[in-house]
């Protein structure tokens, strides 16, 4: 049998495949989403969750809340990537669970944006009008992928708890509950995977869990405010995003995307 294959990750950590395989047959067989998260936690230094304040993401944050206030040690921190493009209402979102979930712990939310802008206006002035319609790759790039990057190397992320779900189809519908990001050098975490979008709006609707409002008009998943929809009855959670393009991924689970602007933006510095 040959050598498995050894992944080097940030902060001197290596992950083999064998690891990998091992960790996500044994967390197959856990209780729910709570056993991944202890699991997580008790795993790796340097653990982040990111989030766009989906469903998902949110109901993460209260499973974490609800393992800190059992144990005070557990400190998980909150990584936003703000695009410079999301609605109104998910920024006012970011301000309520700064205020419920991470200021009484002393922690800040933190906040990473498009290099160089701190605004829409200045994004388009130093990029252009409307660049998601000229070169949707870049502006992937520039508003979500580099941001992200960004925030896992100068945190120093090991692993990062994500949103993602299985029953969000298209290339999610294989999730495992363990990845690796090769290209960040991190580990992805997806501690609801094999859930649904009912049983999450269940956990929330349970746990009083703050959610984003335009949920109540139609929007299952909700991104950036140009490329966003309400989905129809009938139709996948995720069909409201990019509505008639063959696209299902914004970019930062689809690193390999943007290599060729990693490696140009490496080289000018």
């Amino acid at each position: 049998m040959g050598a498995s294959r050894v992944f080097r990750l940030n902060n001197g950590v290596s992950v083999t495949q064998e690891q990998l395989d091992h960790w996500n047959r044994w967390l197959s067989k856990t209780s729910g989403p709570q056993e991944v998260i202890r699991w997580a936690v008790m795993t790796f230094p340097h653990l982040y969750q990111t989030t766009a304040f989906g469903l998902t993401g949110l109901a993460t944050i209260d499973m974490l809340a609800k393992l800190r206030s059992e144990d005070s040690e557990v400190q998980v921190p909150l990584i936003f990537v703000d695009t410079l493009h999301h609605f109104p209402q998910t920024l006012d979102l970011l301000a309520v669970v700064q205020e419920r979930y991470y200021t009484p712990v002393g922690q800040q939310v933190a906040v990473f944006r498009p290099e160089g802008c701190a605004s829409e206006k200045e994004f388009a002035a130093a990029h252009g009008e409307f660049l998601w319609e000229r070169d949707e790759d870049k502006y992937d790039f520039l508003v979500k992928a580099e941001p992200a990057r960004r925030a896992y190397k100068s945190l120093g992320c090991t692993a990062v708890f994500t949103g993602r779900r299985r029953s969000q189809g298209a290339a999610r519908s294989a999730l495992q509950f363990v990845e690796v990001d090769e290209l960040n050098g991190i580990v992805k975490i997806n501690p609801l995977a094999d859930w649904t979008f009912d049983q999450v709006r269940q956990y929330v609707d349970d746990n009083n869990v703050p959610f984003n409002e335009l949920l109540n008009y139609g929007y299952r998943s909700i991104g950036d405010y140009h490329s966003t929809a309400p989905v129809q009855d009938g139709e996948d959670e995720r069909a409201g995003r990019w509505k008639g393009k063959n696209k299902t991924e914004c970019g930062i689970h689809e690193t390999s995307r943007f290599a060729k602007y990693l490696e140009s933006t490496s080289t000018a510095k």
